[in-house]
């Protein structure tokens, strides 16, 4: 079962780290495979959503998603997105940015690093919106309990996230403004860079998280006319056209699942410029990680275990949190690339050992993980 589910993956990891050592040695080789642990991490939570909705449709419309869905997926978010990327930053076109990423390496690192701000502070309050919405919301199951008690409480405040995002984008641009005269002009270009790319990134979840809801809503309608038209079917004794209904409502679960993964694609993509700045590598790593998102989505329906380690969600947006954070702080000083990619690991495998023990716990007292609830304070 998992040789058939994550043979594909597998076969892209070998192909993208003999790629990554052929293209940058062993240095590069290690981006990669952190990269692709960082997307993997990231991206966990959406395997799970992404699994429990497909397991609703059919085995033709989850074809679909595994197929043409990847393809948008991969080739259109992980590669293509990071492309675009550069080539707003540095005002290039696409095409010579990924001839400068394969040419000129120096040149392409140089005008990476000189839009970094404008980078950071997108991706970092797209990541933040993410995290804070995630911790303010009312959780039945809760993991670190004398965090999320509190703040699921302050989250029936409205539009809090929002305001808190954007007190945390002033102190980032007026952070970088008080230096203004140690630079001139060019510091306070700085400071407005990145107040107008974080607005930009707070405008695009708010807009992404707007179509997902509408996507979601959609599909409930569906849902909802599907089963009124059932009832009334046998009210009347009469057959329906069940395919019709089924394939309708299946469409909205596709609309709605590419959706949703393109907002859960933005954070790896972004995150990945707090690891490297060489569009290759980045394409390798992401590219390899979603991979396994697809292969983890699928094996996650066969098996049926969505609900069976119930606090690996929470460790996978406290990682977005900790690295929305980090992102930001990037914007005026170093952090070693080392401390960025390790960090997802660590809270993800803090978050698996507390289900594992969770688990267990009931096990112990005779009770199901799908009708206990332990809170761990872990």
């Amino acid at each position: 079962m998992v040789l058939k589910t994550f043979g594909w993956s597998f076969a892209v990891t070998a192909l993208g780290l003999v790629a990554a050592i052929l293209f940058g040695g062993w240095t590069a080789f290690g981006i990669v495979a952190i990269l692709s642990i960082l997307e993997i991490s990231l991206s966990f939570d959406n395997a799970v959503v992404n699994a429990g909705i497909l397991k609703k449709m059919n085995a033709f419309w989850q074809k679909i998603f595994l197929t043409v869905g990847i393809l948008i997926a991969v080739f259109g978010m992980r590669l293509v997105f990071p492309v675009v990327i550069v080539a707003l930053s540095a005002q290039l076109g696409p095409i010579e940015a990924v001839e400068l990423a394969f040419n000129d390496k120096d040149q392409y690192q140089q005008l990476v690093t000189d839009a970094h701000p404008s980078i950071a502070a997108f991706g970092g309050m797209f990541l933040l919106m993410i995290f804070l919405d995630f911790v303010f919301e009312d959780r039945e199951i809760k993991w670190l309990t004398w965090i999320e008690r509190p703040l699921s409480k302050l989250g029936k405040v409205d539009m809090l996230s929002v305001c808190i995002a954007l007190i945390v984008l002033l102190i980032a641009s007026v952070t970088v403004g008080a230096n203004a005269h140690q630079h001139g002009g060019l510091q306070v270009d700085k400071a407005e860079t990145v107040l107008l790319a974080g607005i930009g990134g707070l405008i695009t979840y708010m807009i992404v998280g707007g179509l997902s809801g509408y996507f979601e809503d959609k599909l409930e309608e569906e849902e909802e006319r599907e089963h009124e038209e059932e009832e009334r079917a046998a009210r009347e004794g009469k057959p329906r056209s069940a395919v019709a209904m089924a394939g309708k409502a299946a469409f909205f679960m596709f609309l709605y699942l590419e959706v949703l993964d393109a907002s859960f694609s933005f954070d790896g993509v972004i995150g990945a410029f707090a690891i490297t700045n060489d569009i290759v590598l980045m394409a390798l790593g992401l590219g390899i990680g979603a991979m396994y998102v697809r292969s983890l989505t699928v094996y996650l329906v066969r098996q049926g275990t969505l609900d069976e380690y119930v606090y690996l969600e929470h460790g996978a947006h406290y990682a977005i949190g900790a690295l929305a954070a980090l992102l930001l702080i990037t914007i005026q000083y170093e952090i070693n690339e080392i401390i960025t990619g390790l960090i997802g690991v660590v809270l993800i495998g803090a978050s698996f050992w507390s289900s594992v023990r969770r688990n267990k716990a009931i096990a112990a007292a005779g009770g199901t993980p799908e009708k206990t609830e332990v809170s761990s304070g872990v």
